[in-house]
């Protein structure tokens, strides 16, 4: 039988990777690529859509080329896509300005009057949602203000990864796992809703929004552009791909209620799927599962292992560059490092609120408590217990919606490549925690999907069963609970404490 491969697209807000994969989900290969995050102005962060699209043709091109797999043996092509954000074509043909990143905070005085003038709450009556600066309706309503020619000249609204679909297949589609988690949808009849747009004030956005798909729909195929900068075949499928923390749970095998998924990535993302949307206000977030009998639970916040690369990155450069000298990981160095101190060792309570907060909309990233014999050793174990704090934050809202705890987390991203920070994240949760065996599990969800569309599965459960290996589960270990409970409890304080510092440090962010 002719071997059939899968490629997914996975692009975060600063990293671009593409990763190929047989029919029983094994990895064969991966690409990845580094993009340009723009900071034209505190609290602006932006991409260059150009610059995007062509990292995603070379990511492609790059993985074909590695494992030697021809363009044309590749049976269909998914991407996932950060979720939040905004990303605008033009009626001139192009893009309409730089595409805006999830972690971006310019238009939070609308979040905030929304929330102040009752608006949240008739749109949580229609899209089951609280507002987030970085969601499209935000940044529309922004432009609207501030970017006039802009917002006059927009064709099509995208999300992320429905914009690379577009140049891929020019055929523009609204794919419903992103959307609903927009605040543009009516999650009681699946759809758009004029209404929404009206209680935004961006009621003429509406022609702009492309036709809705599924997530494990041929959403186009390839065109002869796109194949001469890829290698891939044209007309070859495109499935319509997922947000993607919708991605990750698929890779995880998260399709029932019994699992919470969560991803240590840029995100701190914590979620399950439910038959009913939560609508007492509880999570943050409800929008549509790929599986239309669910709904995905939310907690979400840009508060997760984007901090440890800021850390590496800045704090630790000199680090970097010997583990590179030596044929190591930077993150084998650091995760020894943080297994050299102990969990009772006091630590500086560490904010993961470097990119933005779920506490304050202005809450900065912060060690707290540091003294003299502190080490960078200290503060890397600080930088893990933060993010797994910040995690643990979200899930007691998530639990709170439950009537039955689960009986494991699924655990990928940053983190779950960590023996020392998966069995943090067990000790700290008290659950039990799987890892997932794909290394780029968004990718994986994609070619799950491109697999069932194309015909080499009958269903997205069929799919998962055959393409995806959990390992054995990290159990939390009881005798560490009282001390983690102790300095989670600090945590929480240290939040409260400094809840009226952050406008008034905003102020001088802004002057």
């Amino acid at each position: 039988m002719e071997n059939r491969y899968y490629i997914g697209l996975d692009n975060g807000g600063t990293t671009t990777k593409a990763a190929i994969f047989d029919s029983k989900g094994k990895q064969l290969g991966s690409c990845s690529m580094a993009t340009k995050s723009l900071t034209p102005r505190p609290e602006f962060v932006e991409r260059d859509m150009e610059e995007m699209w062509e990292a995603n043709c070379a990511v492609v091109k790059g993985v074909l080329e590695k494992t030697g797999i021809p363009g044309d043996a590749v049976a269909g092509l998914g991407i996932a896509g950060h979720g939040k954000g905004l990303y605008l074509w033009g009626k001139d043909g192009k893009p309409a300005r730089n595409g805006i990143i999830s972690t971006d905070n310019r238009a939070y005085k609308y979040v905030d009057q929304w929330r102040s003038d009752g608006t949240e709450d008739k749109i949580f009556e229609i899209s089951c949602q609280h507002i987030m600066n970085c969601q499209p309706v935000a940044l529309l309503a922004w432009l609207k203000d501030h970017e006039p020619e802009c917002y006059a000249n927009i064709q099509f609204v995208f999300e992320c990864k429905d914009y690379v679909r577009f140049r891929l297949t020019g055929e523009a589609r609204a794919e419903i796992t992103d959307y609903s988690g927009a605040n543009l949808m009516n999650l009681k009849t699946r759809s758009f809703d004029p209404e929404l747009l009206k209680l935004f004030g961006i009621p003429e956005i509406e022609p702009a929004l492309p036709p809705l798909c599924r997530a494990d729909e041929i959403a186009g195929y390839v065109t002869a552009e796109a194949a001469a900068k890829t290698g891939l075949r044209e007309g070859t499928p495109v499935v319509g791909g997922f947000f993607d923390i919708n991605a990750g749970a698929v890779a995880s095998g998260v399709i029932n209620p019994e699992t919470i998924c969560m991803i240590a990535g840029t995100w701190s993302i914590n979620e399950y799927v439910k038959t009913e949307p939560v609508l007492d206000g509880k999570v943050l977030m409800n929008s549509l599962f790929c599986l239309p009998q669910y709904y995905l639970i939310e907690e979400s916040s840009p508060t997760s292992a984007g901090n440890n690369e800021w850390f590496i990155n800045q704090l630790l450069p000199e680090v970097r560059a010997q583990s590179k000298e030596e044929g190591r990981s930077v993150y084998e160095i650091v995760n020894e490092w943080v297994a050299s101190i102990s969990p009772e060792t006091f630590v500086p309570v560490f904010l993961p609120f470097l990119m933005a907060s779920n506490v304050h909309p202005n809450a900065k990233g912060s060690f707290v408590g540091m003294n003299i014999s502190h080490t960078r050793k200290h503060l890397a174990r600080s930088v893990y217990e933060g993010i797994a704090f910040c995690h643990r934050y979200h899930l007691e809202k998530l639990l709170a919606t439950r009537e039955e705890p689960p009986k494991a987390i699924r655990l990928s991203g940053g983190a779950a490549k960590s023996a020392v920070w998966a069995q943090m994240f067990a000790d700290i949760m008290k659950i039990p925690v799987e890892t997932v065996e794909a290394d780029e599990a968004g990718a994986l969800g994609c070619a799950i999907a491109a697999a069932v569309a194309t015909g080499e599965y009958a269903s997205l459960d069929e799919a998962i069963a055959q393409m995806t290996v959990i390992h054995p589960a990290v159990l939390p270990n009881p005798d560490l609970a009282e001390i983690y409970d102790r300095k989670y409890h600090l945590y929480v304080r240290t939040i409260d404490c400094l809840d009226g510092l952050w406008d008034e440090m905003q102020k001088l962010v802004e002057e």
